[in-house]
């Protein structure tokens, strides 16, 4: 056992292409030499050793007992090293690419930078204090107005002021135009000394105030909630500051109000938010961390930059940020997956698909791409792709295609169908449950009656495009026969699982040598191949559904009986729960509770290799994210984007701003949600729209119908604009075959385009040309 343990770690030098001639022996049963590795880390295979592949995820689960001697020979040539072997390595050599200790120099620089950077937003973060909002209540009248004196801190010039009461907005029927209340901040010498300044937003100023227009005293009203900056930058306009609340009615008004001084700086916060989401995407598109660490990087600079602002959040507000019915549905999903792919189902419906195409690579690649947009029309599309990765990899690995093209594409369907329904996308249920838009005539029928014809169009033009995008079949398939692709990727697998392996104990670390062992030694055999394979003859279809139906087929039908039973059942409680207003649980919980039903029902005696499959890193990048995103609109980032929005429709003709505002609603709402998570933009912009149509006079409708074809559709422009991109790349990463945010982007952010075009055109001849109003 001692000698192992001693191999492992001199095989942990295998890296090394200057190592001293050194000798590493391994008996073997017959006290043989087996193996030899070159000096650059390469094994030259003494013996015709076929290593059989993982049988169960990702092949045969059995690792070789034999262990063989490895002679490691110092800065030796490498005799004719195989060119058809080294192709991919050759291609990305024909660029310029630096030596290993410049590689070692940079990556050392980029840690040490990041590192710095971190604990920048640390400390920060670390020596502000907490902000917990304080919620004042009054009762203010004509004859006991409020007054409140603020102290602000050093440096501290903005005053920023929460009010909520029975306000309305501009234009509202139910409004008391004859009584309103006034919100005066002012420098306390100036309120002693009664001056009268003009009220300006966010310049300097003496005293400044809003006015509010306050409900009609009989009339039924929800709360409305207003934000104010009160900015004092003038050498001379330093605190202390005196709030006051003045109302004409005679009445006593309740009124909800908070106040905070902030920096002088704080309107630039916006500016602050634009740079951390682009440092986030600088550290994913280049790659130089992973993107479930470039999140958090992101949520940390953002939490940073509130503190800054004297707005750090609490504990408690983080993690209220956090979407935890979209974590749980996740949580939920993976778990069942994981005990449904036990059963072989994944693999018997692959072979399914791999008939009815008849082994056609357009025919296999059109039927999932439509399949998966009908599904994510009724279920949501992250469930349908939690359920559709799986059967596609194998689809790939029985056809010898790269599956990440195939995976892509049905992605990006899987949005476009999703936005079909009021349920489909997650866009749509946070349109459909406003209660302001419901009463405007925005219910299911009539939000699903709307988008369901645009996305008819709109799938036409994306299925014209996917053939443009895939018309050289040559580039989706694997560039080695099938025999060497599936070593290649065992190889990825074993080296990956040797990695996972923690040498905490002198076994893990024998376990630990031998899956390294395992690697070169498949490494080798590649090799072999590589010199003997010739061009490889297809097979007769026939003969390849006969050898595919012996090796894909149900595993454990008692298994199947139970997971398919329970995942009947939540998929049924998931397309129901919208409809059934007497089922108080939401997707969430769904998934939650048929995940634990399974657990039981299953009966598993190894349950941490169930949760060994869940894709925590996926989770974890789903919950920084959320927390990026609501620092990123506390900042006032989304927010700024909606007044741009309006300002810009305002400067336009009357005639043609209805056609102005669903152009530009749609492609910002597009373009902004490829790279802005599209659920707090959605949020947020459903009062910009509300807000378009009460102060320029123009149909609602129309424009929430751009609003949800944007944020739905592009979600397709970037790996991190929908959750469901996320979902699938982790899926496929867990299975060897990730793909990067680049390759995501060259396929994604084109069909993003396109698809929107359709819309845009389906909105203007529908609501300009037709004027289907409502």
């Amino acid at each position: 056992m001692a000698r192992l343990v001693q191999w492992y770690r001199q095989l942990r030098g295998l890296e090394d292409e200057s190592m001293e001639i050194h000798q590493l022996r391994a008996p073997t049963k017959n006290g043989s030499s087996g193996n030899s590795v070159d000096s650059y880390g390469s094994i030259r295979s003494n013996n015709n050793e076929e290593t059989p592949l993982m049988d169960s995820k990702y092949g045969s689960t059995e690792a070789t007992s034999q262990q063989s001697e490895v002679t490691i020979i110092s800065n030796g040539s490498t005799a004719n090293l195989i060119q058809d072997a080294q192709k991919e390595d050759t291609d990305r050599s024909k660029s310029w690419q630096p030596s290993k200790a410049t590689r070692e120099k940079l990556k050392q620089i980029k840690v040490a930078l990041l590192f710095i950077a971190t604990i920048m937003c640390s400390v920060w973060v670390g020596i502000s204090e907490e902000h917990e909002e304080e919620l004042h209540q009054f009762s203010v009248s004509a004859y006991q107005p409020l007054s409140l004196d603020i102290t602000p801190g050093a440096g501290q010039s903005v005053v920023k002021v929460m009010i909520s009461g029975p306000f309305v907005k501009a234009l509202d029927d139910h409004g008391d135009y004859e009584n309103n209340m006034t919100l005066t901040v002012a420098n306390s010498a100036a309120f002693d000394n009664g001056t009268q300044k003009p009220a300006v937003k966010l310049q300097s100023s003496a005293i400044q105030q809003e006015t509010l227009i306050l409900s009609k005293e009989n009339a039924s009203y929800e709360t409305e909630e207003y934000t104010y900056l009160f900015d004092f930058t003038g050498p001379d306009e330093q605190g202390p500051f005196k709030l006051r609340l003045n109302t004409t009615t005679a009445y006593g008004v309740p009124v909800s109000l908070s106040y905070l001084t902030l920096p002088a700086d704080s309107h630039n916060a916006v500016v602050y938010a634009a740079i951390v989401l682009l440092g986030v995407y600088v550290l994913i598109v280049f790659e130089l961390v992973h993107r479930t660490l470039a999140a958090m990087m992101g949520s940390m600079a953002a939490l940073a930059v509130l503190s800054a602002m004297n707005e750090r959040p609490t504990m408690s507000t983080v993690i209220s940020w956090l979407d935890t019915e979209t974590l749980s549905l996740l949580f939920g999903m993976m778990v069942m997956v994981a005990i449904f792919s036990d059963t072989g189902f994944f693999d018997y419906c692959a072979l399914l698909a791999y008939k009815l195409a008849k082994g056609q690579v357009w025919p296999l690649m059109t039927i999932l791409c439509f399949f998966g947009a009908v599904v994510s029309a009724f279920l949501d599309n992250v469930t349908t792709i939690l359920l559709m990765t799986p059967v596609t990899i194998r689809l790939c690995e029985v056809l010898n295609l790269e599956p990440k093209h195939l995976l892509i594409a049905i992605v990006l369907f899987s949005n476009v169908g999703g936005t079909a329904t009021a349920i489909g996308d997650p866009p749509n249920v946070i349109i459909v449950s406003n209660s302001y838009l419901k009463e405007k005539n925005i219910t299911f029928a009539n939000f699903t009656g709307h988008m369901i014809l645009g996305i008819l169009f709109v799938l036409i033009g994306a299925y014209g495009l996917l053939r443009v995008q895939y018309r050289n079949l040559a580039n989706l398939k694997n560039k080695f026969p099938p025999e060497i692709a599936e070593l290649k990727h065992e190889i990825k697998v074993w080296r990956r699982s040797a990695k996972r392996i923690a040498s905490v104990t002198r076994e893990e670390s024998v376990v630990k040598a031998l899956l390294m062992q395992k690697v070169v030694t498949l490494e080798n055999l590649v090799k072999k191949k590589l010199y003997k394979t010739k061009r490889s003859v297809e097979k007769d279809f026939k003969e390849s559904v006969s050898e595919l139906e012996k090796k894909y087929r149900i595993t454990d039908h008692w298994l199947l009986l139970k997971s398919s039973i329970v995942l009947l059942v939540v998929i049924l409680a998931f397309f129901l729960h919208s409809f059934v207003t007497q089922m108080h649980l939401d997707l969430g919980w769904i998934a939650i509770i048929g995940a634990i039903w399974l657990l039981v029902l299953a009966d598993i005696e190894d349950l941490e290799s169930v949760f060994h499959r869940v894709e925590w890193a996926t989770l974890l990048f789903f919950a920084a994210l959320f927390v990026l995103m609501e620092a990123l609109t506390e900042l006032g980032l989304i927010e700024w984007i909606g007044d741009q929005v309006v300002a810009l429709i305002k400067t336009v003709d009357e005639e043609y701003r209805l056609a102005v505002a669903l152009i530009l609603i749609l492609w910002v709402s597009a373009i902004t949600s490829s790279f802005i998570d599209n659920i707090p933009f959605t949020t947020a912009m459903i009062p910009v729209v509300i807000h378009i149509e009460e102060s320029i006079q123009l149909p609602i409708e129309p424009m929430v119908w751009a609003l949800a074809f944007g944020a739905c559709l592009g979600g397709n422009g970037t790996l991190i604009g929908a959750s469901c991109n996320v979902v699938c790349a982790g899926i496929a990463e867990q299975h060897g075959y990730g793909f990067t945010f680049v390759e995501f982007f060259k396929v994604g952010f084109p069909m993003m385009l396109v698809t929107t075009f359709f819309a845009m055109c389906y909105l203007l001849v529908c609501h300009i040309a037709i004027g289907w109003n409502g």
